[in-house]
């Protein structure tokens, strides 16, 4: 799996830079679009870097991009039919959380994109509600627990539970317990 990630990492960079480049932005002006240090956004294109998921998000929003579709830019456009094979599917690891993300279905043609996530055991992922601005998503928990804040609202999740987000809000996901929680994320694009 570090293979793919690696690869992932790289192909990431790639892709900011090009989806940078592709507006006419500087690097400031992408900081100042995305709300991400211009110092983050340059280390990130020379791969010195790896970005979290709130920047990836951020970088992904200041282009009108979902992270999925960031995502699936970055490897190239995503399947040509209708079958989505396991060995092909992308992995991507949050550096700082731990986090990691499967990308198990997306085509530029479907509008439901399905993803699994591992939250490491006492680890927080903080999403700004800009993440949520244009998708509609239900998380579906596969093995541990799983907190959801969606602003005052708080949800426990065990194996098995669903939960589908309201409006888009800042949201946090956690990971309360010594265990792994792994969970699927159905989303759909508006």
């Amino acid at each position: 799996m570090t293979t793919i990630v690696d690869k992932t990492e790289a192909q990431i960079a790639t892709r900011i830079r090009l989806e940078r480049d592709a507006r006419g932005w500087s690097q400031a002006e992408l900081a100042a679009h995305s709300g991400v240090a211009k110092a983050t956004v340059s280390k990130i294109e020379r791969q010195e870097m790896s970005p979290t998921a709130i920047t990836l998000l951020r970088l992904a929003g200041a282009f009108d991009l979902t992270l999925a579709g960031l995502l699936l830019r970055a490897e190239g456009g995503g399947a040509d039919g209708q079958l989505s094979r396991a060995q092909d599917q992308p992995v991507w690891r949050d550096p700082q959380s731990g986090y990691h993300r499967k990308q198990v279905f997306m085509r530029p043609d479907h509008p439901l994109e399905l993803v699994q996530v591992g939250l490491p055991a006492g680890q927080r992922v903080n999403l700004p509600a800009s993440s949520y601005a244009q998708i509609r998503q239900v998380v579906w928990v596969q093995t541990g627990q799983l907190v959801i804040e969606q602003g005052r609202e708080r949800a426990v999740l065990g194996e098995g539970d669903c939960l589908g987000f309201g409006p888009p809000t800042a949201t946090a996901l956690a990971n309360e317990t010594d265990r792994v929680c792994t969970y699927l994320v159905a989303l759909a694009r508006r």
